[in-house]
């Protein structure tokens, strides 16, 4: 019986095709960073530039292919002598080295681009596979938009640079195209009109145009191709490439029904995302498959409530294997009193019965004016609707006054009842409502941080009742203060009151979990 290679190569051209997204550009040494990220997830080939365009890009193939161990390291060159000359000063000597050389074959291409007859078109690319051959076995050549070729032509001209040489033959849906069935069917072809096609590894190159990038290369390799040229986060060209995190992850999660796989190392894919982020400052929306910040996270109740009884209900993948610690379970209006309980449950609240009826009931209302509700949320209601008895407030807002202007250093006047004693003191600040915290501070002398300061218009008009909110820091704990008043400096420092006071029973030993 035949071997069936069922081993997918990642080809990852974040590097080259990547860099062309516009804003994307990245120096020598950002490309390396990369570059070694991209070994430890396990690509088989890195195309770490286009050598002959420019000195800097010369430089970053050079560096990249001698000092970054483990893939191949490939140069893009056009079937041209001068490129091919380039791409073979920056490879020399790297470890294992892999000239990437292509020319159009689309009759829309050579008519209106090159200028050039099919016979030139075909001559220029095995001369041109030939000379790359006189430095390197390893020759790539693709046919540029090569799913708008003439089947009959795109054959002869594969078959012909086979026999100068090259080792790997690129199909490219260079300006995204093809549908899937289509493309499948182009591979196929190649597959079974090519005389010495078994001589080379069939490769995709599929652009993102109609949003098909992905389906597009499945499809290839469903019907023989075995590389795949693909960019982290699917930057790249216009619309971008493929995805590699999303085709890997393919492969991986249906290996029971495609039968294939890759050599990546998935539990990388998070990393490298994050990494060419923060690199290109291209990021990733929220609903990206695979590596977008909402695709282990999850809010509806019924999916919550299904996640928490078995992971498998809900989650095809677990997020450990590309590289995420956990699951997210968001906690939003559309969370059941499942997910609710079992977040109560992970901050040390173990409640029931009608405690947990009415801190839910207060969830589902906070819920509805927020869009996530976050732990320290959470806590405020649980010691509002479930422990109000077990909080004494050590200090409450008595009285204030404030004063402030463009020709006045704003200050404040401060009257808090510290434990049942009134204590008034005066302080400035780079604004009224800095002034009241500085005077407030001082009275009560806290070492917390102001971590953020937020003010909402509870009604309409000019007369609307604000709502401030602060989040407070100190050794660790982190707290929520709330408070609501006309005047919005009485509003702020409520809320600031309101937090410290939290704060002072968060510091209490709460080791042991609360029973309620």
């Amino acid at each position: 019986m035949k071997n069936v290679d069922t081993r997918v190569r990642i080809f990852d051209t974040t590097l080259r095709d990547g860099e062309q997204s516009p804003g994307a550009s990245m120096n020598v040494e950002e490309k390396i960073i990369v570059a070694r990220q991209l070994a430890k997830l396990g690509v088989d080939v890195i195309e770490a530039g286009f050598a002959f365009s420019s000195p800097g890009d010369f430089e970053a193939v050079r560096r990249v292919a001698h000092e970054v161990e483990g893939p191949v390291m490939c140069s893009l060159a056009r079937c041209k002598s001068e490129d091919i000359d380039a791409a073979w000063g920056a490879l020399k000597g790297a470890a294992r080295p892999r000239i990437h050389t292509f020319i159009s074959t689309s009759e829309i291409h050579l008519k209106h681009q090159f200028k050039l007859t099919r016979e030139e078109a075909k001559k220029r690319a095995v001369e041109m596979v030939e000379r790359a051959r006189g430095y390197l076995d390893d020759v790539e050549f693709s046919a540029m938009d090569a799913s708008r070729t003439e089947p009959e032509y795109l054959y002869e001209v594969i078959e012909a640079v086979i026999n100068a040489g090259a080792s790997t033959i690129n199909i490219p849906d260079t300006v995204g195209y093809a549908l899937p069935d289509s493309f499948g069917a182009l591979i196929k072809g190649i597959k079974e009109n090519v005389p010495n096609i078994g001589k080379a590894i069939i490769s995709v190159h599929c652009h993102n145009d109609l949003g098909l990038s992905v389906a597009n290369s499945l499809s290839a390799a469903i019907n023989g191709a075995r590389q795949i040229e693909c960019t982290i986060n699917g930057i790249g060209e216009r619309a971008g490439n493929c995805s590699l995190e999303e085709i890997v992850m393919i492969f991986k999660t249906r290996k029971d029904l495609l039968g294939m796989d890759t050599n990546i190392t998935t539990e990388q894919l998070y990393p490298a995302s994050r990494l060419v982020s923060s690199i290109t400052g291209i990021m990733v929306q929220p609903n990206k498959a695979i590596v977008g910040d909402n695709a282990f996270a999850h809010e509806s109740g019924i999916h919550q409530d299904g996640l928490l009884k078995d992971k498998s209900t809900y989650e095809i993948m677990r997020p450990e294997s590309i590289g995420l610690s956990r699951s997210t379970l968001v906690l939003g209006k559309h969370s059941g009193r499942h997910a609710f309980k079992t977040r109560l449950a992970e901050l040390g609240y173990d409640i029931a019965g009608e405690n947990l009826d009415k801190a839910f009931d207060r969830f589902k209302v906070l819920a509805d004016k927020k869009k996530e509700v976050f732990d320290e949320d959470i806590e405020a209601i649980v010691q509002d609707e479930v422990l109000r008895l077990d909080l004494p407030e050590r200090y409450k807002l008595i009285k204030l006054n404030v004063s402030g202007g463009t020709d006045t250093q704003p200050s404040a006047e401060v009257t808090v009842e510290v434990d049942g004693k009134a204590v008034t003191a005066k302080g400035t600040g780079d604004g009224p409502v800095d002034a009241a915290y500085n005077t407030i501070a001082g009275i009560v002398k806290t070492r917390s941080k102001l971590l953020k300061y937020s003010v909402n218009a509870i009604t309409g008009g000019t007369d609307a009742q604000g709502e401030v909110s602060v989040r407070l820091e100190e050794e660790g704990n982190i707290v929520l203060g709330q408070g609501s008043h006309t005047d919005i400096i009485v509003a702020s420092a409520k809320a600031y009151i309101n937090a410290l006071n939290r704060l002072e029973y968060k510091k209490r030993d709460r080791k042991e979990t609360l029973v309620l």
